[in-house]
């Protein structure tokens, strides 16, 4: 009894040094995912009266990702439970009063975009009346007015990491930072207002829009900004054309560089002037995805812009700029709204494959959103004045070993040390049949080299070469300055004890 103990003891130390401390996993789409089920739709209306949803934000902390906002062409924002359980025989208003928490007038004009901060102690809204409000979401009360665009706000996103720095994008063709922790420059009516840090004007104008003055407000809107993760880089898009523009905020006097589908030596340049709609990033900040009015949705590896985008995806009509696309957290699906009344989702790293398609509006599919913490769920608004939300039907096409887990594990322990101590061990316990900690260490090692998502890997030359013991355990999970400089994932957060290089040279490969 004491040996098979000694021996019990031993073998969970190896195998806790072989995978790691045991967490949560969350799951993800492992295989082809082709059933998607509907599991809730609520009308958008007030006091009787419809009217279309322009925008949706799930919550970002874990306690609360059931919760949802949505915001309106009438100014209001509402709060819906997406853990409310429906009838099939309820119809959509009635769906609409079970699962609601609370709304309040907003704005007194469109809200076009809105976007949860601070834990999801706040709510942002980005209005037509020109305006940012800061809302408390649980008194409903506004806090702050952020005050300075000559046009309708179309597009917030706030710092990855510090949500008191926020970007927007207007139609007047400018994009401004803002800090919630400045100093208020007024007053009104108990609301606080302050004004931009730094403002970039005309940042997508068009050589055509300084000689046609009719439809310049058009030509020159920026339709969509995103704060990348290295924390110092903000991609912005228009309207005038497909150029994704990129900027770095500790020098706002010119793009750092462009990304654009099209070669310049194509000489497409009609096509050059769609323009996008959307963009949108995944969690660990390595993809970005652009929806273009060509019908089209771009990706693109944040380290190889000058590539242009590595996939495409069509299928969907993106006809207006109100259609929305958004890569869901862990990079392996592509959902997009359609004017055709559906909406798609493509695998991403089987663009070739025909998008999944989800029929049950009536109307353009415009805004979309990604639970962040409830793995498969999302959210679609269209112009039948429905929100609806959809999972997956087939739970059994869930797989619990998500690929950021399986890159940490590649990543705690180098493979050529694995694989030493997996023929030790078959050496070892040959003579006394399967091991069931051997076996699942085995299924681990082969996972990680069947991994269906091709994703880069988050490891360094200088980690691989480190010796493994249960002595500096913590030191690999906590990787050295010297391996995060060398890392992919340094790019995107450069640690705070190395100084960092500049934007410049994250984008531009050196010849």
């Amino acid at each position: 009894m004491e040996t098979s103990r000694s021996q019990s003891f031993f073998q969970d130390i190896r195998c806790r040094e072989l995978n790691g401390f045991k967490v949560t996993k969350r799951p993800y789409f492992g295989g082809v995912v082709s059933d998607f089920a509907e599991i809730g739709a609520v009308a958008v209306e007030h006091s009787g009266e419809e009217t279309p949803p322009l925008a949706i934000s799930f919550c970002k902390t874990s306690r609360n990702s059931h919760i949802y906002a949505v915001s309106d062409e009438d100014g209001y924002v509402s709060l819906f439970d997406s853990r409310r359980k429906f009838s099939s025989f309820a119809c959509h208003q009635e769906n609409a009063e079970k699962a609601r928490i609370c709304d309040w007038v907003a704005h007194q004009n469109a809200i076009f975009d809105l976007r949860w901060i601070k834990e999801d102690k706040n709510i942002l809204t980005a209005s037509g009346d020109q305006t940012i409000k800061l809302w408390d979401a649980q008194e409903k009360k506004c806090i702050g007015v952020l005050m300075g665009h000559t046009g309708s706000i179309k597009s917030l996103c706030s710092h990855p990491t510090n949500s008191d720095i926020v970007v927007s994008g207007s139609r007047d063709g400018s994009f401004a930072l803002w800090d919630l922790r400045c100093n208020t420059s007024s007053k009104r009516s108990g609301e606080f207002c302050l004004a931009s840090s730094a403002v970039v004007k005309g940042a997508h104008l068009s050589s055509q829009a300084k000689r046609v003055r009719r439809g310049k407000a058009a030509s020159m809107s920026i339709t969509s900004v995103l704060y990348l993760k290295d924390e110092v880089t903000i991609a912005t898009a228009g309207a005038v054309n497909s150029v994704v523009k990129f900027w770095d905020t500790r020098n706002l006097k010119s793009q750092v560089t462009q990304a654009c589908p099209y070669p310049e030596s194509s000489g497409l340049k009609e096509k050059r002037l769609h323009g996008i709609s959307s963009l949108s990033q995944d969690l660990n900040g390595v993809f970005l995805a652009a929806s273009c009015k060509d019908n089209r949705i771009y990706l693109y590896n944040v380290l190889q812009l000058d590539k242009g985008p590595i996939q495409s995806f069509s299928g969907c009509q993106i006809g207006s700029f109100y259609v929305k696309a958004a890569i869901s957290p862990d990079a392996a699906h592509i959902l997009s709204g359609s004017s055709d009344g559906t909406a798609y989702v493509w695998q991403v790293n089987k663009p070739q494959l025909d998008p999944v398609m989800l029929k049950s509006h009536d109307g353009e599919v415009t805004a979309v959103d990604w639970c962040p913490f409830e793995t498969g769920k999302m959210a679609t608004s269209s112009d039948d004045f429905t929100v609806r939300l959809w999972n997956i039907q087939n739970k059994s096409c869930l797989s619990k070993r998500s690929p950021s887990s399986i890159r940490r594990r590649v990543m705690a322990i180098p493979g050529a040390e694995c694989r030493k101590l997996l023929m030790t061990d078959e050496l070892a316990y040959s003579m006394k049949g399967p091991d069931s900690s051997y076996s699942s260490d085995e299924a681990v090692h082969q996972s990680s080299s069947s991994n269906p998502i091709t994703m880069p890997i988050v490891g360094t030359p200088d980690a691989q070469k480190r010796k493994f013991s249960s002595s500096d355990l913590k030191e690999t999970f906590e990787k050295t300055p010297e391996a995060n400089l060398k890392s992919p994932s340094s790019v995107l957060n450069p640690p705070s004890s190395v100084k960092r290089r500049t934007i410049r040279d994250y984008f531009i490969v050196s010849p």
